[in-house]
C-alpha cells in the first residue's frame, strides 16, 4: 500500500527535545532513534513544501507535574533551559510552527492541542490530515492523536518515528493499538509515495 501526501497534510513532530532523550532528565529509551527517521519524513515534507509543527513541553520551574509539586515526572523541559529545546539533530525548517503546552504551574497537557491554538493554526492552513512522529508513543503522541481525531483531523501515525516510556510494560503497544482504534492509520516511511 502506497498512500500519496497532498497539500492538505502537515506534518507534526511531538517533543523532541534535549531532556527526553538519552542522558536527558527524563529519557525515552532509544528516543534518538525517531531523529533519523523524522528527518526523512521533514524531508518529505520540504519535497512536498507540506507544513511542519513541532511541540514542546514548555513548563515552568515549579510545574505541577514534578515531583517536587507532588506530580510524577522527574524536573523536565523548563522554559528557556537547554533541556527545553529541540535536539540540533533535528532538521526543523524555519519556518516550523512551534507549539509550547504545558506552559501554567497548574496544568499539565501531553497534548499538543491541549490549551493551545494549534487546531486554528492548521485549519488557517487548510490542513486536514497530520503525519505525527515523536516522542512518547504512551503519554504525548497519544494525546496529541486522540485530540487531533477529537479534532477532526485524519491521523498517519509515524510508527517508525515514536518511542515510548514504557513506565508499565507495554505501555507502547497499547498506546498505538488506542490510537489505531481511535482511527489513526499506522504508517512508516516506506509507506509514503515519496
Amino acid at each position: 500500500m502506497t498512500l500519496a501526501v497532498n497539500e492538505h497534510d502537515a506534518v507534526l513532530i511531538v517533543d523532541v527535545q534535549k531532556d527526553f532523550l538519552p542522558g536527558g532528565a527524563l529519557a525515552v529509551a532509544r528516543g534518538d532513534e525517531v531523529v533519523p527517521v523524522l528527518n526523512r519524513y521533514l524531508a518529505l515534507a520540504r519535497r512536498k513544501r507540506l507544513p511542519v509543527f513541532a511541540s514542546r513541553d514548555w513548563h515552568p520551574g515549579n510545574h505541577c507535574s514534578f515531583r517536587a509539586r507532588g506530580g510524577p515526572w522527574p524536573e523536565h523541559c523548563v522554559a528557556g533551559t537547554p533541556g527545553a529545546e529541540f535536539t540540533p539533530a533535528l532538521e526543523l525548517p524555519p519556518d516550523a510552527g512551534i507549539v509550547s503546552k504545558a506552559t501554567r504551574e497548574d496544568a499539565d497537557a501531553y497534548s499538543a492541542f491541549s490549551g493551545t491554538d494549534l487546531t486554528q493554526r492548521l485549519r488557517n492552513l487548510g490542513v486536514r490530515r497530520l503525519l505525527v512522529g515523536g516522542l512518547a508513543t504512551d503519554y504525548c503522541v497519544l494525546g496529541t492523536v486522540r485530540d487531533a481525531r477529537q479534532h477532526g483531523f485524519e491521523v498517519l501515525l509515524l510508527r517508525d518515528a515514536v518511542r515510548a516510556v514504557n513506565v508499565k510494560p507495554g505501555d507502547g503497544e497499547r498506546a498505538e493499538r488506542d490510537m489505531r482504534e481511535a482511527g489513526a492509520v499506522a504508517v512508516e516511511i516506506g509507506d509514503l509515495d515519496r
